[in-house]
């Protein structure tokens, strides 16, 4: 997984990209501790370009939930499609984000 940040506006978007699986917790862990930094408002995990998520990438996901309401921000999935897509409704999380096209 690869990954790059914006901030603008009380807003963090972290556009994601290649495949999201166990092998990247580190490097999530890191993304976490930056965007905690920056004390954005909302965060937005852009998605479109994750081309794999295995459990555990979904896992970390819900760690980014976790710390965001820890710290009263909203974490919001945008541009889920293919296999992520499904993956996120068979895990209802729906139920659990703010999920946007």
């Amino acid at each position: 997984m690869n990954y790059k940040t914006e901030f603008a506006n009380g807003t963090a978007t972290v556009e994601l990209s290649g495949r999201f699986t166990f092998g990247d917790h580190s490097s999530f862990r890191k993304l976490i501790e930056e965007m905690r930094t920056h004390q954005a408002k909302t965060h937005v995990l852009d998605v479109a370009a994750i081309e794999f998520i295995d459990s555990a990438g979904l896992g970390m996901l819900l760690l980014a939930r976790d710390e965001g309401e820890k710290s009263n921000t909203s974490v919001i999935l945008k541009g889920a499609q293919g296999q992520v897509k499904r993956m996120l409704e068979v895990a209802r999380f729906d139920t659990l984000f703010k999920l946007e096209d």
